[in-house]
């Protein structure tokens, strides 16, 4: 049992003040928790949290956290590697360094870790005696090296330090600090608190008590807000059972368990339970998920998410794509990636219309992008408002985490369900329109590939009978009864004004922009048309115009935009009627990825995640055009396969020239 140590204050000082400075506010539950019994031990003792996520939203929380260090006793620094928190902070800590009574740098940035100061421990300097020694021991780099097995030297070295004598001490207290803190349950971050104003702090009756070591806790596990205690196991067996019929692995990071942060992670997994789906909630210690995915999920899961935000071996510091590549291609099942808020809250990130900001976008969403992560979604983020001690807990998006849990379900599902059974989509474009365009697409003869993967499809066991030639597909999706009707393309289903107005539920929007349904455009004043034409349990449809072709960039910026009537009749026809399992988009490119809303990080609001809804979406795109590949990616759920384009050779001229 870890005895509490109560020690008196004899000196009469007025405060002593101990600063935490890291990324996000994981760690201010556990200091708010256990702040009273500190209190009682060192009365006059102040903990303070500063999260460097916030500095950019609110400049009044980078004047706090400076004015906090100016007056700090001990600080510690931590996961601090953005160079905008690095150099908003480093002057007033260099400032600070010299009379404070330690400051210790852990899991950072090399310019925040030389500044760490503890007794005779001064990394500024150049490294002699046992830091020396050990950098001679430290292992050559290699690829993919184990985030697992730098965690077990971490535990070791202590031991090993604590049998040489003098300035190697300091040493040890350094990586004693860094244990407690990623063990940061309330027990550790107490210890931490205790431990080093134990060894540093310059009111001599706090000096010299004997701290409990820190306690150690599973690097990986699983996690379930059913469990007991910590709701942290290493037996599987353990989970409450299940027997429904596909199942999705989940990584979490251990930090956010350790230290009870776990509303967003409980509400995904009561979600994914509340709709059929089995899950194994893994965690993981450090940022490198390999061992927990090899532990829990490797052949045991339809469906992969990650909740950490990060890539997936190395976060944003140490990104080793290769390594993830390997894992995700041992694993071979849909990789999904969801969002965690930090660096703004849920109430800035649904107001905005940015959605996520440049550095969310290249840690939380680019960065898995790399390794393979598709359909982004934001679960989770703090509230605006303060909750007692300024603790701001993370909460649970929750109309996004249904969408997360819908999507992935159906990723899995689509997995299990046999091709016979699968309905599919199949969307052709046609821009301009009216100008013959239909069927066309970037660098790619439409129908004759179209043609060869429905035949593929025939051969894999899909239920469909493809027309014999190319020239009997164009003819079945161009001609048809196009004449009957008045339209580009044969008309594959009519969706009356009566059925628009009962099922689509921004109705207003779209009629404040283009009058009452079904509108003007495909439509004949009773009915929208939806052109295209079904094979089997398979539907070639066209989408339709989306009503600015002569302005297309007015999707993006118009204000107050809508599509038309029948695009999004087009895509609620492809979910709620074909009862779509799966969408092909066909070629480079559509206008569904370019529709209102947020740039990445989407919400329910916008206008790409209304229509796409949560069905898989697969895009067959131009391979030398990524940048525009990526918007389908982040605000349509695609996943691209990409193509290459033709080969280019020098035609020379005509013969007479």
């Amino acid at each position: 049992m870890r005895q509490k140590h109560t020690l008196r204050d004899d000196i009469g000082h007025t405060s002593y003040n101990i600063v935490l400075l890291t990324l996000d506010r994981h760690a201010a539950g556990p200091v708010a928790r256990v702040t009273p019994s500190l209190e009682r031990s060192f009365p006059g003792l102040s903990i303070i949290v500063h999260a460097a996520a916030e500095w950019e939203k609110d400049p009044s929380a980078l004047a706090l956290a400076k004015a906090d260090i100016a007056t700090a006793h001990i600080i510690v620094s931590s996961v601090i590697f953005l160079e905008d928190h690095i150099l908003a902070i480093l002057p007033d800590l260099k400032a600070r360094r010299d009379t404070c009574d330690a400051m210790v740098g852990i899991i950072a940035d090399q310019e925040i870790v030389q500044l760490t100061k503890m007794g005779d421990l001064d990394m500024s300097r150049p490294a002699t005696g046992a830091m020396a020694l050990l950098k001679k021991l430290k292992p050559a780099k290699k690829g993919g090296s184990s985030g697992a097995g730098q965690m077990k030297m971490l535990r070791r070295l202590p031991k090993i330090l604590r049998l040489i004598p003098g300035k190697s001490q300091d040493l040890r207290a350094w990586f004693l600090s860094m244990q407690y803190w990623l063990g940061g349950s309330d027990e550790n971050i107490e210890g931490l608190v205790r431990f080093l104003i134990s060894r540093y702090s310059s009111i001599p009756t706090w000096r010299g008590v004997q701290i409990d070591l820190p306690i150690e806790y599973p690097e990986v596990g699983l996690y379930h807000p059913d469990l007991p205690g910590m709701h942290v196991t290493t037996n599987a067996d353990d989970l409450p059972h299940s027997s429904a019929p596909v199942s999705v692995g989940l990584l979490m990071l251990r930090s956010y368990i350790l230290s009870g942060d776990t509303a967003h992670y409980d509400h995904v997994i009561r979600t994914f339970e509340a709709q059929g789906v089995r899950v194994i909630p893994a965690f993981s210690g450090g940022l490198d998920g390999r061992a927990a995915i090899a532990n829990y999920h490797d052949g045991k899961i339809d469906a992969f998410v990650s909740l950490t935000g990060f890539s997936l071996v190395g976060g944003p510091a140490y990104n080793d794509n290769e390594a993830a590549v390997q894992v995700l291609t041992d694993l071979n099942v849909p990789y999904v990636a969801a969002q965690p808020l930090e660096f703004q809250t849920l109430e800035q990130w649904e107001a905005g219309s940015q959605g996520l900001n440049p550095i969310e976008s290249t840690m939380l969403i680019a960065l898995p992008e790399i390794d393979g992560a598709t359909n982004p979604t934001v679960f989770a983020g703090r509230h605006e408002e303060s909750q007692s001690n300024n603790i701001k807990a993370m909460a649970p998006a929750l109309e996004r985490i249904d969408a997360l849990v819908e999507k992935t379900k159906r990723l899995a599902l689509l997995r299990r369900k046999v091709n016979a059974d699968k309905n599919v989509g199949v969307v052709l474009f046609g821009f301009p329109p009216n100008a013959g365009a239909i069927g066309t697409a970037a660098y790619l003869s439409v129908f004759e590939s179209l043609h060869n993967t429905l035949h593929q499809m025939a051969r894999d066991g899909y239920d469909i009978t493809p027309p014999t030639t190319v020239d009997d597909l164009r003819e079945a999706i161009l001609i048809g009864n196009a004449k009957t009707y008045g339209q580009e393309a044969n008309v594959g289903a009519k969706v009356s004004a009566d059925q628009i107005i009962s099922n689509t539920p921004w109705l207003e929007e779209i009629e404040a922009t283009w009058g009452p349904a079904p509108g003007r455009i495909q439509a004949n004043g009773r009915d929208v048309f939806v052109l295209g034409a079904q094979f089997g349990k398979v539907f070639v449809g066209v989408q339709p115009a989306f009503g600015y072709e002569g302005d297309p960039m007015r999707l993006l910026f118009e204000k107050g935009f809508a599509p038309t009537h029948a695009f999004s009749t087009f895509y609620q026809y492809l979910k709620h009627d074909l009862k779509a399992d799966v969408l092909l988009h066909f070629g480079m490119h559509g206008a569904l990825e370019f529709m209102p809303g947020k740039q990445n990080g989407l919400c329910g609001k916008d206008w790409p995640d209304r229509l796409i809804g949560n069905i898989p979406n697969v895009y067959l795109y131009a391979a030398n055009n990524p940048s525009e590949a990526t918007l389908a990616k982040r605000r349509a759920n695609a996943i691209t396969i990409t193509h290459l384009t033709p080969p280019l050779q020098n035609a020379g001229l005509y013969r007479g020239l």
